[in-house]
């Protein structure tokens, strides 16, 4: 028996929440599992981590292997480092607004600057 520790995602519809659990390979993502370990929110700001490292390790111990997603987040989670959201980049057509409204406001204050 492959055991696996792995995320099962639950949660409304685009609202993901996902519990770390150790389940048998051969059982759905969201099936029956052995155990849970922990726990990830990623639609939080700073994203919620908890894992039982205790619990993690055991398991580990005894053959079971972590999918890269699980193993990234032992590794979060041993480092205790926060993980925050990576700020949005602006398309091309809004930063050009933004900088034509800049430009105009520059404009404004120069030109209400030499009516003074």
């Amino acid at each position: 028996m492959a055991v696996k520790i792995r995320l099962a995602r639950h949660g409304a519809k685009k609202r993901p929440y996902y519990r770390v659990v150790v389940a048998d390979g051969r059982m759905p993502r969201d099936g029956r599992y052995i155990e849970e370990v922990g726990r990830y929110n990623p639609l939080t700001n700073p994203k919620l981590i908890e894992i039982n490292l205790e619990k993690v390790d055991e398991w580990i111990s005894k053959g079971a292997q972590p999918t890269n997603a699980v193993s990234h987040l032992i590794d979060v989670a041993r480092s205790g480092e926060v993980i925050t959201e990576k700020k949005a980049k602006m398309s091309k057509k809004a930063a050009a607004k933004a900088a034509a409204a800049a430009e105009a406001a520059a404009e404004a204050a120069a030109e209400a600057a030499d009516a003074e």
